[in-house]
């Protein structure tokens, strides 16, 4: 795996001290984390689709 160089010293700090990840790949996380990242994304993005569409909606009628 590629480490990613650091944007800034903040950045650094939290990927040395902190231990926050480099880099963020799904295909990485165990299967049960994937699952849950999927299902979490999957439904803001229709959550967002739907609130724009019932907005849309509303202004027609």
């Amino acid at each position: 795996m590629v480490e990613k160089k650091p944007f800034n010293d903040a950045d650094e700090h939290f990927q040395k001290h902190v231990g926050t990840p480099s880099s963020n790949n799904m295909k990485q996380m165990p299967k049960p984390i994937r699952i849950i990242g999927y299902f979490f994304f999957g439904f803001m993005a229709i959550a967002a689709t739907l609130i724009i569409v019932l907005i849309l909606l509303d202004k027609i009628h």
